[in-house]
């Protein structure tokens, strides 16, 4: 399928779907949130839902934008996240090493966890002076063994353990309460109030697992108390920041992913704009080409480069931050002002960029992330795909309640940008 005619700007706001809020006199935060440009879009389109995953599965972000671009994995072919966020910040890793992505949280003298994210807001100081004091403070029983622990955003760090003439099993359990791993894949957990760090085991009876489940639940233990003595965790107290108790671990993975890359898949030039180490991940695997735009809120940096980049390519795929950390935090009006913000900054100065009779906007979410779960579910988010020559469907707004009654139906997220460019291509 030829597409090098098509010009698509593919924009994922991250964890964007949600339930009616109280806070919100019922609404939903895209429904409450005054978006007169996202309207706009939305009135020259048409619009149906999507479910990322899979019906029943609150997906991680990394096999929810895998399956939004069209890579649908059976869950044993699937490496996991580790290894996306490795070769996302770079980390020297190989088929056998075992990568993990890991959370900075803050537990209690009890051993609770009172903040999976450690404030979310960890000074990029902080959060590397303590990395270094693990990787040189460790000590594995089994010989030859090393730990890379690289922080990257906020709370968010990747490690990877090497143990010289072993390959190393991602078959084994998380350490993080809040995720399960099921069949190679990581899946949100309704979770209490009440999680501990919970002790990794071998998931089957391999030896390569059990030594793996071994060597993390060293790390987990050794770590805890290099961070409790930690200096660092002393200057946290004393200034009133929650501390950096431990390092909770999911999503394990051992090999490199092998996939078609994006352009051979679609027979276009398929570009991205992304800024987390899972996206830069997913775009190194990918063979996408990623283009710099600023930081994590420059949206109209984004905007702007996303709307030049449709010189040369044919199609760029623009993951906002934003919606999604609201969510996990509970904060519906947070959420609806975070998407007016992007309403106003991103898709204002998108539309004054591209030329719409020439230019096809598509505009989803990888999952959503409803603020009374604080977490993700499977709840089906909007799809909107928009452009003078897209048949209108009388879609005013893009809303989770307008995304049930449009044209496109319910599709599944590996189906998503293949629809987008039947439909862009038969009504051109």
């Amino acid at each position: 399928m030829d597409n090098s005619d098509v010009h698509m700007v593919y924009v994922l706001l991250d964890g964007v779907g949600d339930l009616p809020h109280p806070d919100l006199d019922g609404k939903t935060p895209l429904e409450a949130a005054k978006t007169p440009f996202m309207d706009k879009i939305a009135l020259n389109g048409s619009i149906g839902e999507v479910i990322s995953v899979g019906k029943g599965i609150a997906p991680e972000s990394d096999i929810a934008v895998f399956n939004m671009l069209g890579y649908k994995f059976l869950h044993s072919d699937y490496v996991g996240r580790g290894v996306i966020e490795a070769i996302g910040v770079g980390i020297d890793f190989k088929d056998g090493d075992l990568a993990l992505r890991g959370n900075f949280s803050t537990l209690n003298e009890e051993g609770v966890i009172i903040d999976r994210r450690a404030g979310r807001k960890i000074k990029r100081e902080d959060a590397e002076e303590i990395a270094k004091e693990i990787e040189n403070k460790i000590k594995f029983l089994q010989p030859n063994s090393s730990v890379v622990v690289a922080p990257t955003i906020g709370h968010r760090v990747t490690v990877r353990v090497r143990s010289e003439g072993i390959t190393l099993s991602s078959e084994i359990t998380n350490t993080d309460p809040a995720y399960a791993r099921v069949a190679g894949m990581g899946v949100a957990k309704a979770v209490g109030d009440f999680m501990r760090i919970e002790k990794c085991l071998p998931l089957n009876d391999s030896e390569s697992s059990k030594i793996t489940a071994n060597l993390v639940n060293e790390f987990t233990e050794q770590s805890l108390k290099i961070m409790k003595e930690s200096q660092v965790n002393q200057k946290r107290e004393q200034s009133n920041q929650k501390k950096l108790s431990c390092i909770l671990l999911r999503d394990a993975g051992n090999k490199f992913p092998k996939v078609i890359p994006i352009n051979e898949k679609y027979s276009m030039n398929f570009s991205c704009i992304v800024d987390m180490p899972v996206e830069l991940g997913i775009s190194e695997v990918l063979k996408m080409q990623a283009f710099q735009a600023g930081g994590l809120t420059d949206y109209e940096e984004k905007a702007k480069v996303a709307a030049k980049a449709m010189e040369t390519q044919n199609a760029i795929y623009v993951h906002l931050k934003g919606p999604d950390e609201f969510g996990h935090d509970g904060d519906a009006i947070g959420k609806m002002k975070n998407i007016e913000e992007i309403d106003q900054r991103f898709f204002k100065t998108l539309l004054e960029n591209i030329d719409s009779n020439k230019v096809a906007i598509v505009i989803s979410a990888d999952h959503s992330t409803p603020c009374i779960n604080k977490g993700h579910s499977d709840d089906p988010v909007p799809v909107l795909v928009s452009g003078d020559f897209i048949k209108t469907d009388g879609t005013t707004r893009i809303t989770e309640e307008q995304a049930k009654k449009g044209s496109i139906g319910l599709l599944q997220g590996a189906d998503v940008v293949p629809t987008a460019l039947n439909l862009i291509k038969s009504q051109r």
